[in-house]
This record gives C-alpha cells, structure tokens and sequence, in this order.
C-alpha cells in the first residue's frame, strides 16, 4: 500500500472516530434535556412522541429513497419501530422520570450481557469465556450502582423501567442483524433508521395522546437546576442533536470504523450521560455508584468486543438473519435502540 492510500485510510479512520464520538455524546444528551420537560408536566411518552414525530418529519426525505423496503422488510421494520426505537426510548424516558439519569443509563447497559445471553442459551451457541467475564462484571457492576444491599437504593419501577429499555435495546442488536437475506443483501442502516422512526411515531401516536399535550409548556421556560431554559430549545435538543445527528453520524461512524470499535466509543454516552446530569441536573452518584458504573460499562466493553466461540453465524429462531454476539450488527452505530 502506497504512502498515499496509508495517509487515506488514517484520515478515514480520525475522521470515523470523530464521527462515533459525536454520536456518543449527542445520545448521551437525550435523557439531560428531556428530564426538565418532564418535571415541567410533559408526560414522558409526550416527550417521547415529540422525539420520535420530529425526527421522523427530519428524515422523511430519507425514508422516500428507501421506500424499497417497505416492500422488501415489512415485518423486520414493523419489530424495528415497535421495540428498537418507540420501546426503548418510551421505556428510557419514563425511567428517567423516577430514577436519576446516569443510574438509567447505567442499568441499559446490560443490553450486551443481555445480548450474549440471547446467543447462548436461545440461538444455543458458545460465548467467549471473556464475553461470560464481561457479563458477571456488568451484573456486578449494576449492583453496586443500585445498591442492591440496601433493598435498592433507587425507585424499583424506574430501575424496572431502565431494565425494560435494556430488553428493547436487545431487540435492537437482534433485528438490526437480522437483516441478511437469501441474496445476503441488508437493508441499509439509514432507511431502517427513517422508516423506523415513522413507525414508531404511528406506534407511540395513540399511548402518547399527543391531542393532550399541554403545548403552553412547550412556549414558556423549564428549571434546569436553576437555571431557565426555553422548552422549545429543548426539544430542539432531543430532536436535532440526540436523535438526527446521533443517529446520522453513528451511522457514517460505522462506516468509517469496525462495527465492534464504534460499539466501544458508543459507550462513552454512558459516561457522557451520568457527567452531563451532574453538571446540568445536580444528580450526583456516589463513589460506591461511580465504581459500580465503572465495572458496567467495563463489562459492556468486554461484551461487545468479545466474538461467538463458534464461528459460524446460526440463523435466529424465526429465520432470516444472525445475531452478532459482540453486537457487530451494521446498524449498531445507529445506537439506539438507544435513548
């Protein structure tokens, strides 16, 4: 390889993990702005609906160029939208609602120890001892977040809740990789992404009862630790920068990088999160919390990055596709299923 095409690939490289960060940090942002506009009497699904309609309004033009798969993946887009977008986030927001963010954030990072457990005992394959490492430190991790000793230190819906975005976010990995066909042919990470916004929209439309929205919340200011905030920039927050961008450049980030190395820098939103909420919430976690996080996104790392012991992919019960153990699906950097 030339001098030249070596300087190509290290530039495609910086610039890819730029990307992943950026995508890392305006997802970790999500659960920040939408708290205040919860507080102030929005509903969480009525943040969640606002989320979701003004991103899929955003990306329409993109879901028209992928109106193939429509066609081509029905039901794969209908579980897309349904778990991976409308579930995990409605589930995320309505945990944020009664437990911190960072303590939130925290327990949806068990999705990759979820995840391998997926592989191992539905699909009956054998994970990596290192991958069984990642999840006993994960677990362990968690327990010391929500101070499991104490009788949990923490609101047991919201810790419920977080689990629930946690089991979406799976659904995520799962359809996100389910997307091989006779042809090998997947569908590509940007038209799910645009058309599982849309559905997820019609799914959260009638829960949301958007009809109902107090929209005088949304003209007036909301308390962010003390300090006022216009709702409508807020919004703008959630729907700009944590959900389009985020989802853009994780997508562009793949492309740049291994799935497996955009699924690591992904967890810096975690971190971006838990730090966020410090700063602009006023939520602070303890040293035992901060070192049972510590160990959480440790065991996620350990999850994500560790491959199937059998190197043949087995198709996922229901046909069609595999599951990536390390959660290398090309979708992934799309992140979220993540909030």
């Amino acid at each position: 390889m030339r001098d030249s095409e070596i300087g190509v690939v290290r530039s495609g490289k910086g610039a890819g993990l730029t990307l992943a960060v950026l995508s890392a940090v305006t997802f970790g942002g999500s659960g920040v702005a939408a708290k205040p506009l919860i507080e102030a009497g929005l509903a969480p699904l009525e943040v969640v609906w606002l989320r979701i309609t003004g991103a899929a309004l955003v990306l329409l033009p993109v879901a028209w160029r992928h109106r193939e798969l429509l066609r081509r993946r029905p039901l794969m887009l209908l579980g897309f939208g349904m778990f991976a977008v409308a579930g995990v986030q409605a589930a995320y927001f309505a945990a944020i609602s009664r437990i911190p963010v960072g303590v939130a954030m925290l327990v949806e990072y068990l999705a990759p120890a979820l995840v391998l457990g997926w592989v191992r005992f539905v699909q009956r394959r054998q994970v990596a001892r290192a991958a069984a490492l990642g999840v006993v430190l994960a677990v362990a991790g968690l327990a010391c977040v929500v101070e499991i000793w104490s009788g949990l230190g923490f609101d047991p819906l919201g810790l419920l809740l977080a689990f629930g975005a946690a089991c979406c976010q799976v659904a995520y990995f799962v359809l996100a990789d389910h997307g091989s066909d006779g042809e090998r042919e997947a569908p590509d990470p940007l038209g799910m992404i645009a058309f599982g916004l849309l559905v997820g929209c019609l799914a959260i439309t009638l829960p949301a009862r958007p009809w109902a929205i107090d929209w005088q919340v949304l003209t007036g200011t909301v308390d962010m630790n003390g300090s006022t905030v216009r709702a409508w920039v807020l919004v703008a927050w959630i729907v700009l920068l944590s959900t389009v961008l985020a989802y853009l450049t994780g997508v562009l980030s793949v492309r740049r990088l291994s799935p497996a190395v955009a699924g690591v820098v992904a967890c810096l939103e975690a971190v971006v999160a838990s730090a966020a909420a410090w700063l602009l919430l006023g939520e602070h976690l303890g040293a035992v919390q901060i070192t049972g996080g510590v160990l959480v996104l440790v065991g996620a790392l350990i999850a994500q990055s560790s491959a199937p012991a059998t190197p043949a992919a087995e198709p996922v019960a229901g046909g069609g596709g595999t599951v990536a153990a390390a959660t290398g699906s090309e979708a992934r950097a799309g992140d979220s299923g993540r909030p």
